[in-house]
């Protein structure tokens, strides 16, 4: 047992957490295709993690997020493909999953384990991650949602691993839990990757992201993006201009809440405040989350009424509605956007 230091932040994460050190060789998929049912929700997909790499996932609900991340995590096994782990490698999968922990534990207690007592390491990782003194002695029946987010992503960090996965890990999380969580993957020195729909949260925590872009019923492409979450959207954007490859915006179109489509504000119009922007930005996500929600149980509908002629044409008639409106509420958004980056707010 190492002596304790003076501070409970002065020990390096790696070693608070006892990881060990990655080889040359991290995870690698090779040709990997992967779906549900009759479906391929991706395929072809080549991908190598390298140490100390810090990697986003994005693409839209169903596009196979969560499954690519249980391939990478050895949980899953495609359907074709191979996957090459080095031998180093520890994974720690937090994921949306609650934990099922006995509520009269106390929390340094299950930290520690059931083979040894507590000790100042288990205080210094519970420091790290907001847990006060008190906090860190109290049953598991006492804590609240946030700090049972916590206490799980503890329990991932004890296990030690130098490849952390996060599965939407902002969500429904409280403001001392998400900024524990920043504070920690700062300070993180293993590889990581990351599935999110926060914009904000990806930019502060990764470097690349991978896009994936197909959904039930129809395999899609996954594309590896330097640069992060800004670079991705800059990708989207300039694909909607005129003279680029994607569709053309010759006119602004409307969005589903009824108002134009804007970009940056005309020389001397005058401009919406950042706190109207953030609300019309948010307001936009949530068009467009539900619309692909909508686009995707569609799709997955159509596969059933393949011999109901009838029914295959209003479904099929339904989803081509759904799909320009949410090409109309991507356009929206990404207007918002750029009117945003104008006023160097933060997207």
């Amino acid at each position: 047992m190492w002596p304790a230091p003076a501070r409970a932040d002065a020990l390096p994460l790696a070693d608070l957490v006892r990881m060990p050190r990655l080889g040359d060789t991290v995870i690698e998929l090779h040709d990997v295709a992967d779906g549900y049912g009759d479906g391929l929700l991706f395929e072809h997909v080549d991908l190598g993690l390298g140490r100390g790499e810090r990697l986003g996932v994005v693409g839209p609900n169903g596009s196979g997020k969560s499954t690519l991340l249980d391939i990478i995590a050895g949980r899953r096994e495609p359907r074709s493909g191979r996957i090459v782990r080095g031998s180093t490698v520890r994974v720690g999968y937090y994921d949306q999953r609650s934990a099922d922990l006995p509520p009269d534990a106390r929390v340094r207690e299950l930290i520690a384990g059931p083979a040894r007592q507590p000790d100042w390491s288990d205080a210094a990782l519970l420091e790290r991650l907001w847990f006060g003194t008190d906090a860190q002695w109290a049953p598991v029946r006492l804590l609240s949602g946030g700090e049972r987010r916590r206490l799980q992503l503890a329990l991932v960090l004890r296990q030690g691993p130098n490849v952390l996965l996060l599965d939407e890990p902002t969500n429904d999380l409280d403001l001392d839990t998400l900024r524990a969580l920043e504070d920690m993957l700062d300070a993180w020195p293993g590889t990581l990757v990351v599935v999110s729909h926060d914009r904000a949260f990806l930019e502060r925590t990764v470097e690349d992201v991978v896009v994936l872009d197909g959904h039930a019923g129809r395999s899609g492409r996954v594309a590896r993006v330097p640069g992060g979450f800004a670079a991705y959207v800059a990708a989207r954007r300039s694909e909607r201009r005129p003279g680029r490859a994607g569709p053309a915006v010759a006119a602004p179109r409307p969005s589903p809440g009824g108002g134009p489509v804007r970009g940056r504000p005309e020389p001397g119009e005058r401009r919406r405040s950042p706190s109207t922007l953030r609300h019309l930005m948010r307001r936009a996500e949530a068009d467009v989350e539900k619309l692909r929600e909508q686009q995707s149980t569609l799709t997955a509908e159509l596969a059933t009424v393949r011999d109901d002629h009838a029914r295959l044409a209003e479904v099929g008639e339904r989803l081509s509605a759904v799909g320009a409106e949410l090409d109309a509420a991507e356009e929206a958004w990404l207007a918002l956007a750029e009117e945003a980056e104008s006023q160097g707010l933060a997207t």
